[in-house]
């Protein structure tokens, strides 16, 4: 299978089981553009048209369990997705939605909330936002000395005391799987809600032990202007990846709407914003 059939695959998943169609007043619009904008709906209309949602609408799906199954839906697209590249980058992977004490460079985590919840002066100080769990969670278990000497000429001799700390040595039961990435789902982006993303990212860079995993959004918002809110600065999001990032593109274009179009081209050529597709290739980098 290509990468194309699963993109269109992804597509199918999302407009049988999470798209349904709005109607307000006579207007209809899917339900991931915005009731009270106008741009947002034609956008939206022709996004939903070019990735041949056609007649699939399931009838009203309430806000979390949209929220689900496009978490779902996306996790099963990168699995799906990294198996056919695995040879890229060789690793038994892990696709959960484990809280980040359950790896290696954040397990530190779980001792600190513990002392701060029988300390409430500590708690106070440290604060209690340690403890994340990612919508999306990729992660990969240590690898043992019989993997790693599996060719002729064995690396590590155990009576060596070498690579004794890396934690991509296993290490009988005590190892930890490594984190490798954290992905955000927001099915639609509403300025107001979007931050959390960004302090997620933060407490992931600032209270590790190790390297930074890759750290990443994704989102069906129709706006530019609103998937700005999210993509635009560096620091903390590697970046935000559409889920229909052509399609969106030639909606925009097709409504002659320069102000939102202007945006989208800074986002993609500022490196901020890329389609679905790329998310797998830019995870085994």
């Amino acid at each position: 299978m290509k990468i194309s059939e699963l993109r269109s695959e992804y597509h199918k998943q999302i407009c049988e089981n999470i798209v349904w169609v709005k109607s307000d007043k006579g207007v209809q619009y899917p339900n991931f553009a915005d009731s009270s904008s106008r741009t947002s709906r034609r956008i939206a209309l022709g996004v939903h048209k070019r990735i041949n949602c056609g007649n699939h609408s399931p009838s009203a799906i309430p806000e979390q369990e949209v929220g689900r199954r496009f978490e779902e839906t996306t996790r099963l697209f990168i699995k799906e997705s990294l198996s056919l590249i695995n040879h890229l980058r060789p690793a038994e992977w892990i696709y959960s939605t484990y809280p980040i004490t359950e790896f290696d460079q954040h397990a530190h985590l779980a001792e600190l909330e513990r002392i701060s919840k029988d300390n409430k002066e500590l708690a106070s100080v440290l604060g209690v936002d340690y403890i994340i769990k990612p919508d999306i969670v990729i992660g990969r278990h240590p690898v043992s000395d019989q993997e790693i000497n599996r060719h002729e000429q064995p690396i590590l001799d155990p009576e060596d005391k070498v690579v004794q700390y890396s934690p991509l040595r296993q290490r009988g039961q005590s190892s930890k799987p490594i984190l490798h990435a954290s992905i955000s789902c927001k099915w639609t982006i509403r300025s107001d809600r979007s931050q959390n993303t960004r302090t997620e990212a933060l407490n992931l860079i600032r209270n590790r032990k190790g390297h930074t995993p890759h750290i990443a959004a994704v989102t069906a918002e129709p706006l530019p202007t609103r998937i700005a809110s999210l993509a635009l600065g560096t620091g903390d999001l590697d970046c935000v990846y559409h889920i229909a990032l052509p399609e969106l593109e030639e909606s925009i274009a097709e409504l002659k709407n320069e102000d939102q179009g202007d945006m989208l081209r800074t986002l993609i050529q500022g490196k901020r914003l890329r389609d679905i597709s790329d998310l797998p290739f830019d995870l085994v980098i």
